[in-house]
């Protein structure tokens, strides 16, 4: 069952009274540097998020657990203004989404480890992100997720088994990407983010009362095709929200090594406006991607929300981070873990009780355990099915290949045979 309690709401009009919640603190605005634990500094200017106001780092939910209450006609307000009303009920929802998903995450990175996937890409420390702009999707929005979007498929609905098989070679993706609005996962970086721009420009034209959202990494901001898609999104308008998880690392690469000013701040060259929020925060995530996908729906363009996080494991499994960053930097981070803060709101708002922790450990030992047994039950695939496919009407040439290679397959036979 991989839908949450926490499940998608109608979009709130843009006047919507801000927070008033038990437990909440005054806040001014948080600054780059202290909103981020990381040792590498970087530019505190500040930019227009959008007309009108100015913002650095959005964040309603602290590391301690405290909820933030924005200053009344703050930019902050408007954000805060789309999880006012949000229940004790949707609260334990994305905490168990979070929860299952790094459940499923650590299932498959040891899956990899034991020889069942060929690779994995691993969302650790990124899942407030991921599941805050999740939730914040209606039924008919359009993801074009990359290749590390776990979080956000689980959102969609897409069983998190049918990730699987493209990791472990048996599938080209193993999901029909029009039954939940989750496009297959994209391993060219930065690709999906014209993809996603032209979609959205095609249900603009049909009039449609729908968004578009597409990941990317801090990396992949780097690519000719993102900003490419920024351009042609902004001149069009089109209804479309680049969501960037800022993870810290492009790889081995640190942003220090790709850019010289926060990437939100590259929006105003392009003419709409960039967030910065703070990407461990799952409600600061679902309320400013909610409010980015609403203006997109009212016809108001797009907008890029850089998710300030950090990506706790290695880039894939195989990947080595102990070769270029230091474990103080991933110290302090783990201070700002997205799970244990939102637990500490839950805890000292009387929200969640030790039988609703216990019935969800429960639950995701049953989830590890059913995505165990399907990894190894999968079949493997038609070695020849590659063949089927490249020609519609078939081609001599391929003829030829598939020959040579059904005569390679023989001779393992013919060898064990001996």
């Amino acid at each position: 069952m991989t839908e949450s309690t926490a499940a998608r709401k109608p979009r709130r009009s843009a006047g919507s009274k801000a927070a008033g919640t038990t437990g909440t603190k005054a806040a001014g605005t948080t600054g780059s540097k202290a909103g981020t634990g990381s040792k590498r500094t970087t530019s505190t200017t500040r930019t227009a998020a959008r007309k009108g106001s100015e913002t650095e780092l959005v964040q309603l939910l602290t590391p301690e657990g405290e909820r933030v209450e924005p200053a009344r006609n703050s930019a902050y307000a408007e954000y805060a203004s789309y999880v006012a009303d949000i229940t004790p009920d949707e609260l334990r929802g994305l905490y168990r989404d979070m929860v299952l998903t790094r459940r499923f995450d650590a299932e498959a990175t040891a899956l990899q480890r034991q020889g069942e996937l060929g690779l994995w890409a691993s969302l650790l420390g990124q899942e407030a992100a991921q599941i805050g702009s999740g939730r914040a999707t209606r039924e008919d929005d359009y993801v074009f997720p990359t290749y590390r979007e776990h979080g956000v498929a689980w959102c969609r609905g897409v069983d998190p088994t049918n990730l699987l098989g493209m990791f472990r070679g048996v599938n080209n993706g193993g999901w029909d990407p029009n039954s939940n609005n989750f496009h297959l996962y994209t391993i060219v970086i930065g690709s999906q983010a014209l993809h996603a721009t032209g979609y959205a420009m095609g249900i603009a034209k049909d009039g449609a009362d729908s968004g578009v959202i597409a990941y990317f990494g801090d990396g992949a901001s780097s690519q000719g095709d993102v900003s490419e898609a920024f351009n042609f999104a902004a001149v069009y308008n089109a209804p479309v929200v680049f969501f960037c998880q800022n993870n810290q690392w492009a790889i081995s690469e640190s942003n220090e090594k790709q850019t010289r000013v926060p990437l939100y701040q590259r929006a105003q060259g392009f003419g709409f406006p960039g967030v910065r929020v703070d990407g461990n925060d799952v409600l600061a995530s679902l309320a400013v991607t909610r409010w980015a996908l609403d203006r997109a729906r009212r016809g108001e363009g797009p907008a890029l929300i850089e998710a300030y996080t950090y990506r706790m494991g290695a880039h894939t499994t195989s990947d080595d981070p102990s070769r270029y960053r230091h474990d103080d930097e991933r110290a302090a981070w783990e201070a700002k873990d997205p799970i244990l803060r939102l637990r500490r709101f839950l805890e000292s708002a009387n929200h969640a009780d030790e039988g609703f922790f216990g019935e969800l450990e429960a639950e995701s030992e049953a989830l590890g355990k059913r995505v165990r047994e399907v990894v190894r039950a999968m079949p493997d695939p038609d070695r020849f099915a590659m063949f089927e496919h490249a020609y519609a009407d078939g081609h001599a040439l391929v003829d030829e290949e598939r020959a040579q290679f059904a005569a390679y397959q023989a001779s393992f036979a013919e060898a064990e045979g001996v």
